[in-house]
């Protein structure tokens, strides 16, 4: 089992607690498509999650490839997620 996560924070998470749920979700949507893609190392790679009012930023420790940062445009454009493309990613 896995133990170092990544920290999950967003702007506003005080008022808005709904926020952190819903990046748990995001996580949880990528997480699956990388372990149905075999991507064992995606969990190592993340560092941080982090929705700033609406855009999701992703924090990683190493460079991700186009299939990871895919993982999350997927995940944040469904439902569970803000229903957008407002993805970016910081390594």
């Amino acid at each position: 089992m896995f133990l170092d996560h990544p920290t999950i924070t967003a702007t506003n998470s005080h008022t808005e607690p709904d926020r952190i749920e819903r990046l748990q979700r995001v996580y949880g949507y990528a997480m699956a498509l990388a372990d149905a893609a075999g991507n064992a190392r995606f969990v190592e790679k993340l560092t941080q999650l982090h929705d700033h009012k609406g855009t999701l930023i992703v924090f990683w420790h190493d460079a991700p490839s186009g299939d990871e940062q895919g993982y999350f445009s997927r995940a944040w454009a469904s439902k569970i997620g803000d229903g957008t493309t407002h993805v970016e990613h910081e390594y």
